[in-house]
């Protein structure tokens, strides 16, 4: 089956079936802000604003990685740009791995940049295509297609072994990390895609000088359940609906870990959830399925006003809180534990 078949089949499940975790969470309902009531400051006074690969922000959000490499990538990925030039907010492209096997469609990825030519945008390789490879022009070619601020690796040992055609390639993926931290002329985000990140693993991703890690925990899409639609109820795939460290947890983690810059995603649901995730030490929050399934309900204007409503949730944690910007979430005593 060739790669744009396989981007295909993905959006169409996301969009059409529930493959969200089953029985496990992202975790952030275990936490809970500590009201101010003397927030000693004006609410016109906060400000969502942050700075993310050298661009500012209007708030600490990035549209996910979602698609790109086959004919129906374009128009959403056309209105995404879009969306994310107007409100200032970073976008990931699906895999561009597509463009290791032909160039056909290559202008479902290079519309990005067009659209959005102020915005930070990342590309996106999987680790496992990196593998044994001394030659980094391809993936120059993939950050120059979309003039990339940064570059996204993404670990996926559990996709790839439940999709028919995966290859569970990983020995030696750190080494091939490393090659592309150090070779690439952007900065490298090493993302998991919805399992999580363990504190062990961004040691070893900091040992070979990766700065950003996206956790991309579990408690959103689960790509398990995607491959089990895709494999007709593939038993294993259903047995792993819902493996993963939950994103919170990953957080929690990770953000002990020296030298690493966090992103926060699976599950980043409202600005109530992504305020939590900065409080926990995520420098910027990511979401997918959820705009996508704006999107595809009530088009560009139903995501632009989904997004502005989030801000406004995020500005008013903000608020109640004391906190004049988003790194203020991160002082102690603002967000508290319900549950050991």
């Amino acid at each position: 089956m060739s790669i744009a078949k396989r981007k295909s089949d993905h959006l169409r499940i996301a969009l059409n079936r529930n493959v969200r975790f089953r029985a496990k969470t992202s975790g952030f309902e275990a936490y809970d802000f500590v009201h101010c009531a003397l927030p000693e400051m004006d609410a016109d006074e906060v400000s969502t604003q942050t700075v993310f690969m050298g661009k500012t922000l209007s708030v600490p959000l990035m549209v996910s990685p979602m698609t790109g490499g086959f004919v129906g990538a374009l128009a959403v990925n056309r209105t995404l740009a879009e969306i994310c030039e107007t409100e200032r907010i970073a976008l990931a492209v699906g895999s561009q791995r597509q463009i290791m096997e032909n160039s056909d469609h290559l202008e479902t990825f290079r519309i990005v940049r067009k659209k959005a030519p102020n915005a930070v945008i990342i590309g996106n390789i999987g680790a496992s295509q990196a593998v044994g490879v001394d030659d980094l022009s391809p993936f120059q070619r993939m950050v120059d297609l979309i003039e990339a601020d940064a570059m996204a690796v993404h670990l996926n040992p559990l996709q790839e072994l439940l999709q028919p055609e995966g290859h569970a390639r990983f020995r030696g993926v750190l080494k091939s990390i490393e090659r592309l931290v150090k070779g690439l002329g952007v900065p490298v985000v090493v993302k998991e895609t919805g399992c999580g990140i363990s504190e062990s693993v961004a040691r070893m991703l900091a040992s070979v000088g990766v700065e950003w890690i996206d956790v991309a925990g579990s408690g959103g899409t689960s790509w398990a359940g995607i491959e089990s639609y895709r494999g007709r109820k593939n038993p294993l795939a259903e047995q792993f609906w819902d493996w993963g460290i939950p994103t919170a947890d990953a957080l929690e983690a990770v953000r002990c870990v020296p030298g690493i810059r966090l992103i926060a995603s699976g599950g980043i649901d409202c600005g109530i959830t992504a305020a939590k995730a900065v409080a926990l030490g995520a420098d910027l929050c990511g979401a997918a399925l959820p705009f996508l399934r704006k999107l595809a309900a009530e088009q560009k204007r139903g995501v632009t006003v989904m997004l502005r409503e989030w801000r406004e949730q995020l500005k008013t944690v903000l608020f109640l809180t004391g906190s004049k910007t988003v790194a203020d979430l991160k002082r102690p005593g603002v967000l508290k534990k319900l549950r050991p």
